[in-house]
């Protein structure tokens, strides 16, 4: 490809599942960790929200805008290839991402160095996230805890509503029946008091959601997930218990990112966030 690459030559379409993959090698190139079949249960939500800009054929640019019902989208995947950078390729393939998003507010979570061009274009901080990475040192939970059931599904989807900016049923249930997640909930006094799934990721299992009423009740919920070993877990900071925890349990921080949103969202439950779903879709 040659080095004068003009951003006019970049032809920019919806994405599918099979093209993702290789937006998944380039997140993966960045250290962020992709889960391992995160493409299916993503596009599942709003299939036509993945945008692959290429060159002469080539995948050059990504974005993903996922439309969460009429008031609520969620922007991920925002790479250019590294080869291809500072030619003011990403920014088109931005733009056409936002066009999807309509006049719904949109969220994302920032890495540093993209910051002040998110904040250019009218996003506002709302919170940071560090992700906390290690073997959690924990005692084994209790009885309350056990695997996730076809009887729950409801239950879960009602707590998860409360969440989050917006209910997402169809990308929840395929995430949480995905053969290869795991999901475990607590249930005390026959009242759901929280859940959390794990998943294979190319670094260690990424953790998430990991939602619960209390810490000691994602405490219980971490420990169930942990023994498969070493894991990731994405931890909003503004949530002093979660960040306890996470300290508490021997996991370190590495990177942060920002949660920003371009206006107003409905009320939700931080404090009962003690691990993000992903980074990618909120």
């Amino acid at each position: 490809m040659p080095d004068a690459v003009r951003p006019d030559a970049l032809v920019i379409t919806r994405a599918t599942p099979e093209d993702w993959s290789t937006v998944i090698d380039w997140a993966d190139d960045e250290g962020w960790n992709p889960g391992a079949g995160d493409a299916a249960p993503f596009f599942t939500q709003d299939p036509d929200g993945f945008f692959l800009g290429r060159i002469d054929g080539e995948p050059a640019t990504a974005v993903s805008v996922v439309n969460y019902g009429p008031d609520y989208a969620f922007l991920g995947f925002y790479l250019v290839r590294k080869d291809l950078r500072g030619r003011g390729l990403g920014i088109a393939t931005w733009r056409a991402g936002l066009e999807h998003a309509g006049g719904r507010v949109v969220g994302l979570d920032g890495v540093p160095d993209q910051q002040a061009n998110y904040r250019r274009s009218g996003f506002e901080l709302a919170y940071r996230t560090a992700r906390y990475t290690g073997t959690p040192l924990l005692d084994p939970p209790d009885g309350t805890v056990r695997a996730l059931a076809p009887g729950d599904l409801s239950r879960v989807h009602d707590y998860d509503s409360a969440c989050l900016p917006a209910d997402r049923p169809g990308f929840l249930t395929a995430w949480l029946t995905d053969p290869h997640h795991r999901t475990v909930v607590r249930v005390v006094d026959d009242r759901l008091t929280g859940f959390g799934t794990i998943r294979p990721a190319r670094d260690a299992p990424r953790v998430g959601p990991l939602f619960a009423d209390t810490a000691d009740d994602a405490r219980h919920l971490l420990a169930a997930l942990a023994a498969e070993g070493p894991l990731a877990v994405d931890v909003p900071l503004r949530n002093d218990p979660a960040v306890r925890l996470a300290e508490q349990a021997g996991l370190q921080p590495s990177f942060e990112t920002a949660r920003m949103y371009t206006g107003p969202v409905r009320p939700h439950r931080i404090d009962r966030v003690f691990g993000t779903t992903t980074l990618e879709l909120g």
